[in-house]
């Protein structure tokens, strides 16, 4: 069974354990950062994590006969983007063995 979930209010607790910087103002920075994340790729740009990873919009194909999974109906599905993540190297090393 995969580990459990950490969420960003999780994420703001440990920042907040390991510095002197207020929760409010560990909370505005993460929301900052993420906002920043999303700009770029909402701009095509490539997001890139040394060591950890790289984010990026490629287009899907569209498809004419695709299937609504809840209704069974026909529908046509155009290109569109999708975000991808492809992990660094460190983070590849890292998590190697971690379900094995």
């Amino acid at each position: 069974m995969p580990g459990s979930k950490l969420t960003k209010a999780e994420i703001v607790d440990r920042i907040g354990e390991q510095t002197d910087v207020s929760r409010k103002d560990i909370h505005i920075i993460v929301d900052a950062f993420f906002a920043e994340v999303k700009d770029a790729l909402a701009a095509d740009r490539v997001v890139e994590f040394r060591g950890f990873g790289t984010f990026e919009i490629r287009t899907r194909k569209g498809r004419k006969h695709a299937r609504n999974p809840k209704t069974g109906e026909r529908v046509t599905v155009e290109n569109h983007g999708v975000v991808v993540f492809r992990p660094g190297k460190e983070l590849k090393e890292s998590s190697w063995n971690l379900r094995s």
